[in-house]
């Protein structure tokens, strides 16, 4: 496995959230993605309210800038981002909410969106660029720009990036401080007892007080919304045809843009997939289990690694049981070097750490036999990941209107352990009640309040339009099967995995990169003979 950079581990979380800044070497990229996902060197604090933009780029909470008309593209400066936009950047001005802004004779706000238009390295480049849809929901698309360019998603086509309602760089930008403090605290307390839950709810609730009181209409601020925003970015640029890629919450956006705004659409690659029929609390388990049952079963096709650790699960079921009864309270340096803090390691954090691939998947057979024999520092070190949170560049309020609107809704609390119980009857139910990256939702949701949007959006995408889906056989935020899923009614679709891969698997696979690089170029037929001889890596022996 190569890795493009870091991926800003992280052990908390759902699809595709990162946030720290500093260098991109250290922790594997694996960890991005469906907000789900921390750097290496110093920590890069954002101002308090989480938005760089310079002054006099705020909208008023009552009116945008250009209130009543059409979407439109405002070219503007490119945001100051901890590597500088190598191309020229805008906003796209939209209506915040399209019912209500038809409804009020076109009286309601308006708001902008960050988009970079980065050109192609090719001096003949093709003529339909690729325009990117990031994870999270809530990731910092900008952040993202070197990673696409480094894995060669501009090499023939220009490449387009948006950054989606809500998110860092558009306006008004929907971070929440108040989470990301509670996050950077919640590494030395126990990862799902209520008094950590209440606290998660109160730093919640204060995020969606300040918000609303800001003029933020939260029910907005979903999938609908975000589709007809690219729609409109493209009419808005003046593009005929365009490429669509996807990676994490991403490819639950593209699924629903495609069956909302096929119009357009030359071709589709979804990476790391979430099919917008199946996401909901309970399928937080059912990716997990699969995402780590492969890394367990391809230590034991390898020799060396099953003779060695022949009983990983046995190990992981004791060792969440033990850490789950006795936690372990401890000094930890974080993955990206700096002063220890204390940690607190108990059952459910360690199945958080594994599934946000904070400790690389190569080194989990060992990390776990460490742990078993009283050396829990790879796990301690993981769990120390937040501390490194750039406060203010996640865009929680968006990730909290999706997920409680969208992802919450019609399964309960039983659901979800019964789910958890499915996949891992040896943990006890302590761990299982909580899903994976989202403890808590529906306490949260609770004081989030937003309407259930379910029946709008738990639908599949037919479509006969040529769609690429990539998955990661370790992927434990966005399992690899779900791919069958989301192809049964894409008929002009090509399936890859790639063994030995974690979440958002371009950056991390140079055979991967050429398989969308050829799929750009054709659609029907990409090349897709490198796949045949992959495996996965060798796992750390100690």
């Amino acid at each position: 496995m190569t890795e493009q950079g870091a991926l800003r581990a992280r052990a908390r979380r759902p699809y595709g959230r990162r946030r720290s800044g500093g260098t991109r070497t250290g922790l594997a990229l694996a960890a991005a993605g469906l907000t789900l996902m921390g750097a290496a060197g110093p920590t890069v604090a954002a101002p308090a309210t989480g938005s760089p933009s310079p002054p006099g780029n705020t909208l008023s909470p009552a009116h945008g800038p250009h209130p009543g008309g059409p979407a439109r593209f405002v070219p503007a400066p490119c945001p100051k981002t901890p590597e500088p936009v190598p191309g020229r950047c805008g906003f796209l001005e939209v209506p915040e909410s399209r019912r209500h802004h038809h409804d009020h004779r076109g009286g309601g706000r308006t708001i902008r969106l960050a988009v970079a238009i980065i050109p192609a390295e090719s001096a003949k480049p093709a003529e339909e660029p690729v325009v990117f849809m990031e994870g999270g929901p809530g990731g910092d698309a900008f952040d993202n720009i070197p990673f696409l360019i480094s894995s060669g998603v501009n090499r023939n086509n220009d490449l387009i990036v948006m950054a989606q309602r809500g998110g860092l760089y558009s306006q008004p930008n929907l971070a929440c401080p108040e989470i990301d403090h509670f996050n950077v605290k919640a590494v030395g307390l126990r990862y799902d007892a209520p008094s950590t839950g209440r606290l998660l709810v109160r730093a919640t609730q204060e995020c969606r007080d300040r918000l609303t009181a800001g003029g933020v209409r939260l029910s907005a601020y979903n999938t609908t919304e975000n589709a007809a925003d690219f729609a409109d970015l493209r009419t808005a640029l003046g593009i005929d045809r365009w490429n669509v890629y996807g990676y994490s919450y991403g490819t639950n956006l593209a699924l629903t843009y495609l069956r909302r705004h096929p119009e357009g659409i030359r071709s589709v690659a979804i990476d790391s997939i979430a099919p917008p029929q199946v996401v909901n609390l309970p399928w937080t388990w059912d990716s997990a289990g699969e995402g780590i049952s492969e890394i367990f079963a391809a230590c034991a096709a390898q020799p060396a690694c099953k003779s060695r650790y022949p009983h990983l699960r046995r190990t992981l079921d004791e060792q969440v049981r033990r850490l789950e009864a006795h936690p372990l309270t401890l000094m930890a340096e974080p993955p990206g070097g700096g002063k220890p803090v204390k940690v607190d390691l108990d059952g459910g954090a360690l199945l958080n750490i594994l599934v946000a691939n904070t400790v690389r998947a190569v080194d989990v057979p060992a990390a776990l036999d460490e742990l078993a024999h009283g050396n829990p520092t790879r796990f301690a070190r993981a769990r120390a990941v937040d501390v490194a949170t750039r406060i203010g560049a996640f865009a929680h309020g968006l990730t909290q209107s999706v997920a409680c609107a969208e992802w919450a809704p019609g399964f309960g609390e039983n659901d979800i352990l019964k789910a958890g119980r499915r996949n891992f009857p040896g943990f006890p139910d302590t761990v299982l009640a909580q899903p994976p990256q989202l403890p808590f939702e529906h306490h949260v949701c609770d004081v989030w309040n937003v309407p259930d949007r379910t029946a709008i959006q738990r639908v599949a995408t037919f479509s006969k339009v040529p769609t690429l889906l990539l998955s990661g056989t370790y992927d434990a935020k966005t399992g690899a099967s779900w791919a069958r899923v989301a192809a049964r009614t894409l008929p002009r679709s090509t399936s890859v995995r790639i063994p030995g891969i974690g979440h958002w698997v371009v950056p991390q696979s140079p055979c991967a990169a050429s398989v969308l690089a050829s799929f750009l170029k054709h659609p029907t037929t990409p090349d897709t003979s490198c796949v045949a001889g992959l495996k996965p890596p060798p796992f750390t022996i100690t």
